[in-house]
């Protein structure tokens, strides 16, 4: 299957920062992203809600240009990527005539969309909210445990 992508470049933000927010969003349907992304507090979160847009209309216009079939209800988030860019150095004054180096983070964006598939080729609902099912409870003593030892 096609994945579409769109890519965020020399963000002035640090990737570990940028990782954060698109964690969130990692494997959700794009409606879902969307909505997170428009929800939450962190200050790249606008910057990516924009950049997921794109990517939703890379996958509307290549779809048309390719002729593909692509139904964006069915559209979850494949990668959700914050690689490290360039490091602006620089310097601080310090006391006593000495400078402090520091360095100002920058991270490059990239996120790639695509149509979720059935087993027989038809397109599927992306499952992403399904709490796990905890395992059966077995009774009497499990194998391999040793009794607390008596103080």
């Amino acid at each position: 299957m096609t994945e579409f992508t769109a890519e965020l470049r020399y963000t002035r933000v640090s990737p570990q920062k940028a990782r954060l927010v698109l964690d969130l969003i990692k494997g959700r349907r794009v409606e879902d992203a969307l909505n997170t992304l428009a929800f939450t507090k962190k200050g790249i979160a606008p910057a990516i809600h924009k950049l997921l847009r794109s990517a939703l209309e890379n996958a509307n216009y290549l779809s048309n240009e390719r002729g593909l079939d692509v139904d964006v209800d069915n559209l979850y988030v494949k990668r959700a990527v914050a690689n490290e860019g360039p490091r602006m150095k620089r310097i601080r004054p310090a006391p006593m005539g000495r400078a402090y180096h520091y360095q100002r983070r920058m991270a490059h964006i990239i996120i790639a969309i695509e149509e979720k598939q059935r087993a027989n080729g038809a397109s599927a609902e992306v499952v992403g909210e399904e709490e796990p099912t905890a395992p059966a409870k077995t009774k009497g003593k499990t194998a391999g445990k040793k009794p607390a030892a008596k103080k």
